[in-house]
């Protein structure tokens, strides 16, 4: 019986660590596209290249800042 109750205990543990992690590493992800977005956007081309690796970041910016 103990050791059922460990074994859940750690299981709850070690989801609810990587639940709050990967919340950070979302946030953290955010903050990184939305800069190369507003940078790029002050030093980019004018062709299709350049519209595509835009769009990628924003992209991105979209998924990770929810």
């Amino acid at each position: 019986m103990k050791t059922i109750l460990l074994t859940i205990l750690t299981i709850t543990m070690s989801t609810s660590l990587f639940a709050g992690s990967a919340f950070q590493k979302d946030e953290r992800l955010c903050k990184i596209f939305q800069e190369k977005a507003s940078s790029y956007k002050k030093t980019m081309r004018n062709d299709a290249y350049a519209q595509a690796t835009l769009q990628n970041y924003e992209n991105k910016t979209k998924l990770f800042c929810k």
